[in-house]
């Protein structure tokens, strides 16, 4: 956001006057009440902060300026030949900075509240142009970063942040939002990250280091600053609810899903993550990587996604060191990044398809590190960063090609291939209707016997999972939709003998 000049002159003594008025009582000066909330929505019962308004002239909505006087901080408004003063009653302690930045900075905002009995409740702040009735976009975007990131901060930090509809967050990138960020948020950094953020920014400013270093130094500040960094506290969660998603995205599993809600239960009674990730082990196709989903549905955690058979070279998600003008974060760190988040599922797919390069170290070593809970040290950001809210889990086919180091750090669920019963429930209960819906095929259009499909089920019984059976379907309601447009039937009901005649 951008500073603003004026010239007041005479009315700036006026105006000191009129601040002290506002403040007469000791009580209503910003430091006099502070208010530790720890709620994640501003609203008229839990706002931003409240001003003095015995008069009742604020409205609904109201534009102004926050002001410094020698009393605290007052809120400027009305006319410029005219101007009116409220003084500050109580304020969110966690919005303390912001609203002296704002002060500072003299930027013009417009306030929503609403008259309560302890005086102007304001739960929205947006900044506006000098007429009061246009917002202005790039700041008042940042804005609404910073108020989104406080309202999702304790004292000093907290976890939850909530999802905002009305306005999108913006990315802090440049070095005026960075330097804007920790000017009125930095308590919402761990302290080692907040204490690295200020070591960068004084990096990213000398001349005496080349400028591919502070380019690296503003890069990684921009990566850092954008992660919303949470604590390790979990939230209770209802285990009827996540049997309920599980039976939604599964079928049968019943071992597979039992370990799960009993994973939850040790959560509900810790309020921490377990010390083990999960692997799954199993053919391809029985769903391993939809069991993720799963979890990080029923946590309600983002997740991202790391395929192992790409990787050869340990760097590749560790980072590479800075002096390197192509340097670049690890894949371990931009998965912090894609998510946004410290507490997110890190789903690493085909554990074991992970070989050795030319440097003859196994890259997936390199996760002992993050699956140790102690910390993770990327070689790009150059800061340990808490790993207690990353919840991994990993998929393999054969974990014998897994080092014995690794499997330590799993808690490893076996997952058999579906039964020809199962496959069968699965492709009428599941993959049919699914792919009817998708291609929107009616489902009297495309019927399937129960030898029908059995047929399907035994034309692809040397596969493993149930892959193949989603692509029969596809092709049974392409046939389907292809006889109804050409021969104009009004469905096709697929048999036994139909099934091979269409799939051979």
């Amino acid at each position: 956001m951008g500073s603003f000049v004026f010239d007041f002159s005479d009315e700036e003594v006026k105006a000191d006057e009129a601040a002290k008025e506002a403040l007469k009582d000791p009580a209503k000066g910003i430091e006099s009440e502070a208010i530790e909330s720890v709620t994640r929505v501003a609203t008229v019962e839990n706002p931003i902060l409240v001003l003095k308004d015995d008069t009742a002239t604020l409205v609904h909505h109201t534009s102004g300026k926050f002001k410094k006087s020698e009393q605290g901080i007052v809120l400027e408004y009305g006319k410029s030949s005219d101007c009116l003063y409220a003084g500050i009653v109580s304020i969110d302690r966690r919005f303390i900075d912001l609203i002296a930045w704002l002060a500072e900075t003299r930027a013009d905002i417009r306030l929503s509240g609403k008259h309560t009995d302890k005086g102007y409740s304001v739960y929205k702040i947006h900044a506006v142009d000098a007429t009061g009735r246009h917002r202005l976009k790039s700041q008042d975007e940042f804005l609404q970063t910073v108020i989104l990131r406080l309202l999702a901060s304790d004292i000093p930090k907290e976890e939850e942040p909530e999802d905002e509809k009305e306005t999108e967050t913006v990315n802090i990138s440049d070095m005026t939002s960075i330097s804007n960020f920790l000017r009125v948020a930095s308590h919402t950094l761990p302290e080692n990250i907040r204490e690295w953020a200020y070591r960068n920014m004084e990096l990213s400013s000398q001349t005496s280091i080349s400028q591919d270093e502070r380019r690296h130094a503003r890069r990684a500040l921009s990566i850092m600053l954008n992660i919303r960094w949470q604590g390790a506290y979990f939230e209770s969660i209802d285990p009827v609810r996540a049997r309920e998603i599980l039976d939604e995205e599964l079928y049968g599993m019943e071992k597979v899903k039992q370990r799960i809600i009993e994973t939850i239960i040790q959560i509900n009674r810790t309020h921490t993550l377990p010390a083990y990730g999960l692997l799954l082990v199993g053919p391809a196709g029985v769903g391993k990587s939809q069991i993720a989903y799963a979890v990080a549905k029923i946590l309600k955690l983002p997740w991202t996604s790391l395929d192992m058979s790409t990787i050869r070279d340990p760097e590749a998600l560790t980072g590479s060191p800075r002096v390197y003008a192509n340097a670049k974060p690890g894949r371990i760190m931009e998965a912090y990044a894609e998510a946004s988040a410290s507490n997110l599922v890190f789903i690493i797919n085909e554990l074991d398809k992970a070989d050795a390069g030319q440097s003859g170290a196994n890259p997936a070593d390199a996760l002992l590190t993050l699956l140790d809970n102690l910390g993770f040290t990327d070689n790009y950001i150059e800061c340990m960063v808490p790993t207690a809210g990353v919840y991994p889990i990993a998929t393999a086919n054969d974990k014998s090609r897994i080092s014995e180091p690794l499997m330590t750090r799993f808690a490893v669920i076996d997952i058999p291939d579906y039964t020809p019963e199962e496959k069968k429930r699965i492709f009428l209960e599941f993959s049919l209707p699914k792919v009817l819906k998708r291609m929107q095929v009616e489902e009297e259009e495309c019927l399937l016997t129960e030898d029908g499909a059995e047929a399907v089920v035994a034309m692809y019984a040397s596969e493993p999972g149930v892959r193949d059976l989603e692509q029969a379907a596809e092709h049974l309601a392409a046939h389907a939709l292809y006889l109804i447009e050409t021969t104009h039937v009004k469905g096709v009901t697929y048999d036994a003998e139909l099934v091979r005649k269409v799939l051979s």
